[in-house]
């Protein structure tokens, strides 16, 4: 019928299926010499043989004779559709435990390191050149206020052991996105003096909290997650945190970078670079990294922190892992800003290859009308 030179809209198609179902139903032999021709053609043919369909595809039916050239040139090749089955379980996990292990598994499903070579022309003299500049020069926030420094603090009450200065590190990572060091360095102060163990941080509510926590960015959000994770350790942990990577990833609130910082602070193992913001954005200035990076595809995309992580790892040896991020942390808060960097006071003016692209140019001198 599609294929019919008269049959040219839906309509005058569905004329014409109605017209063959009764001519093969209640017609048994053609009395008019105008359809005895056609009629022959369907003859013969069981009805239910016939699969009418609108589309791309096409019927499985015996074929007819065609009425015409113009038929032929107008018949569509068959279209098949085949959809592969990926193997992938789209059901959403229910439980806690088991959203835990999903998020467990696409946090830790980042760029691995590439076999360790040499690293970037003079990394070593920069890097060297970087210390003796933050040695001699003024304290930066992370200095006296970072992960780092959270340990020291103390409330005079609480014992302190491993596994207490374990929990502040991970309660200060957690604090620390999207917040400078100043605002989680008093955060915690707050904390510390209400109470910072997970047992008092389960048992206080979550609006009280909030408040201690304020003006932590998304500190609401956080609230959330100090008490979700805190019954966690407990449950799970008994008080402790966790002791690797992926295992910190699953708990709410925690990525990679607050993952390996934990552990190179908490545990005191270098398990991996902690890449934040400075870090990203320092080594792509100085060419330790490239800009963009390769996606599955083969295209340039841009370049993520786990990328850089990676790329650093590759090459920079492992006992200046932990050193690494306060270092340039350090180094991007005073001088290698985010906006308007100080070229002009920074030693690796003459060699690096940023230098003095991204500095503000100088105000022209206001003239007098």
């Amino acid at each position: 019928v599609i294929s019919d030179a008269r049959a040219r809209t839906p309509r005058r198609m569905l004329r014409s299926v109605t017209r063959i179902a009764r001519t093969l139903i209640c017609t048994p032999v053609p009395t008019s010499a105008r359809h005895h021709a056609h009629s022959r053609r369907v003859m013969g043919t069981p009805f239910s043989q016939f699969a009418f369909t609108f589309g791309r595809s096409r019927s499985t039916s015996p074929e007819l004779p065609k009425r015409g050239a113009s038929a032929s040139r107008r018949a569509r090749p068959a279209v098949k559709i085949e959809v592969e089955d990926d193997g992938m379980n789209t059901s959403a996990p229910s439980t806690p435990a088991a959203k835990r292990k999903a998020s467990t598994k696409a946090r830790a499903n980042v760029p691995e390191a590439p076999n360790r070579g040499d690293g970037p022309d003079g990394w070593r003299e920069t890097l060297a050149t970087i210390k003796t500049f933050r040695a001699q020069g003024p304290s930066a926030a992370v200095d006296t206020m970072g992960c780092e420094k959270i340990a020291e603090l103390q409330d005079g009450e609480t014992k302190v052991t491993e596994k207490y200065k374990r929990y502040l590190c991970l309660t200060s990572a957690m604090l620390s996105s999207q917040t400078r060091d100043e605002i989680n360095h008093a955060a915690m102060r707050r904390l510390i003096a209400h109470g910072c163990t997970p047992e008092n941080i389960l048992a206080t509510d979550e609006d009280t909290l909030d408040v201690m926590l304020n003006p932590v960015g998304f500190h609401r959000r956080k609230s959330q997650y100090l008490r979700a994770t805190a019954k966690i350790l407990l449950d799970e942990y008994d008080g402790d945190i966790p002791p690797s990577v992926e295992t910190l990833c699953a708990l709410p609130g925690v990525g990679p970078k607050m993952a390996y910082l934990v552990m190179n602070v908490g545990w005191e193992k270098p398990t991996g670079i902690c890449v934040d913001v400075h870090v990203h954005r320092i080594t792509e200035r100085l060419g330790w990294t490239s800009e963009h990076a390769v996606g599955k595809n083969g295209s340039p995309r841009k370049k993520t922190p786990e990328d850089t992580r990676a790329s650093l790892e590759s090459w920079l040896p492992k006992e200046e892992w932990i050193e690494i991020n306060p270092l340039l942390v350090g180094f991007g808060q005073l001088t290698c800003t985010p906006l308007r960097p100080k070229c002009g006071e920074c030693p690796l003016a003459s060699t690096c290859p940023s230098a003095f692209k991204e500095a503000t140019p100088a105000k022209k001198p206001k003239t007098e009308v």
